[in-house]
């Protein structure tokens, strides 16, 4: 965990902190190259590399700044991103998102605020089965000519 520690004027050592969300990447860090982790991770900082989060959520902060494209099972941007996202899962781009690249997943949340420039790609959509035969229609009411005394009486209309 060497990338996340560094020393502050007074020489002790800042380390990344935890949520009840996850694992929190702070503000003050810069990490260029590739980042994955076995854990939810919110990113606080600046990354610039590629981001492989495949089993996990993944959420850019209000403070982070990413050049880098992501792969993860969920991701939420709150801040600012400029890289693809890929995702099995939801994306979602927050109020104060700001997003340049492309956006492929099977659910894409937008809320009112966020900026986004890009292509979306949500997968194959489920094919429509026709069936074989034409279906029926239900019986249609009819009213019968009845007889009376021989002589054919037709239905009243109302």
């Amino acid at each position: 965990m060497a990338i996340f520690k560094k020393s502050d004027d007074n020489g002790s050592q800042a380390r990344p902190s935890r949520s009840k969300n996850g694992l929190v990447i702070g503000s003050t860090l810069v990490i260029k190259g590739d980042l994955s982790a076995a854990e939810d991770l919110i990113i606080e900082c600046q990354i610039e590399g590629t981001i492989a989060h495949h089993k996990k959520h993944l959420t850019v902060g209000e403070q982070g700044r990413v050049k880098a494209d992501i792969h993860a099972s969920s991701v939420t941007v709150l801040g600012q991103l400029i890289g693809d996202i890929h995702s099995e899962g939801m994306v979602t781009l927050g109020k104060g998102a700001n997003v340049k690249g492309n956006i492929f997943c099977s659910r894409l949340v937008v809320e009112d605020g966020a900026r986004f420039i890009g292509n979306i790609d949500m997968g194959e959509q489920p094919k429509v089965i026709v069936p074989k035969e034409p279906v029926q229609a239900e019986p249609v009411h009819t009213v019968k000519p009845h007889t009376v005394a021989g002589h054919t009486k037709k239905p009243s209309v109302y």
